[in-house]
């Protein structure tokens, strides 16, 4: 739903990708030295495999799974990493009025988190994690990190073009150029942006009804895909470093947001535009329209 406009790898861009979370990362990054941007790009990636050894449900010993199996009143210790990732999530809980939500309403308000001890508690048992709505786009926030140590300041890095984060653009360019388009392949780009600085997420029905409104266990009804772009300087807290995170969070919300709450997050968050493409009506000619809420 997401994709670079033009040829993959433009002139002086060095192209890197690698399978994790179920799907393909890729750093796009200016460097005029090929092994120091592949050994750059190598140490993103190995952030990214922690991570996924953190934060995926589906391992037996990760952070997550062992808060999924906590009883009312045990705790469990977890990674800086994990926490961080939680509380991103749980602030996109409470902007979102639960329309986000990666206990899927088994209760993530019930989690209390100790950022000194590293613990999470949970005060009821029974709630269930999946940060697969958040998890990609810390990935990629991580990552942009770890080029940044490295002194790699022009680049562009995404999980599966789900969740992209735009840096500098390379030289001579005003921005890296992105499209969004129908995930159904009904009606090709819907349009195209240039950004630098800037993240985005993006959250649809490409692979069928399997996003469901958390505060009602309903699955969502009349839309099709979300696009959400956050300016890194003015990202909602946490910080600025948490850009991509949200985005993908907030994409998922608009999912199942209405035209107004959306209307309404964006005027109360400078530097937030979402994008929302709604099905047709029933025996409606025309094809899907794109509202843009600035």
């Amino acid at each position: 739903m997401l994709g670079l406009d033009g040829p993959q790898a433009p002139a002086g861009v060095r192209r890197f990708s690698h399978e994790a979370m179920a799907t393909v990362y890729e750093v796009h990054a200016v460097h005029p030295d090929a092994r120091y941007a592949a050994q750059a790009a190598q140490a993103a990636f190995d952030l990214v495999d922690r991570l996924e050894r953190e934060l995926s449900r589906f391992r037996p010993n990760s952070d997550i799974s062992r808060i999924n199996h906590l009883g009312a009143g045990e705790s469990t210790r977890v990674s800086p990493s994990t926490l961080e990732c939680l509380a991103i999530a749980r602030h996109m809980f409470d902007v979102t009025g639960g329309a986000f939500d990666v206990s899927i309403g088994t209760g993530l308000p019930s989690l209390e988190f100790d950022p000194d001890d590293l613990t999470v508690r949970a005060t009821t048992g029974g709630v269930r994690l999946d940060l697969g709505g958040v998890g990609k786009g810390f990935a990629v926030d991580g990552m942009a990190g770890v080029l940044d140590e490295w002194g790699i300041t022009s680049a562009l890095v995404h999980g599966g073009f789900s969740s992209v984060l735009a840096l500098d653009p390379p030289p001579g360019a005003d921005g890296w150029l992105l499209t969004m388009s129908d995930p159904r392949g009904a009606s090709g780009v819907l349009a195209r942006r240039s950004v630098s600085q800037t993240a985005f997420g993006a959250s649809g029905l490409l692979k069928g009804g399997h996003i469901v409104d958390p505060r009602t266990g309903a699955p969502v009804s009349g839309r099709v895909a979300a696009w959400v772009a956050l300016a890194r300087p003015a990202a909602v807290e946490p910080d600025a470093g948490a850009a991509t995170a949200i985005s993908d969070a907030l994409a998922t919300a608009c999912m199942l947001l209405d035209d107004g709450e959306i209307a309404g997050l964006c005027a109360r968050s400078p530097g937030l535009e979402a994008w929302v493409l709604s099905s047709a009506d029933a025996g409606d000619p025309r094809p899907p329209s794109v509202r843009h809420f600035p």
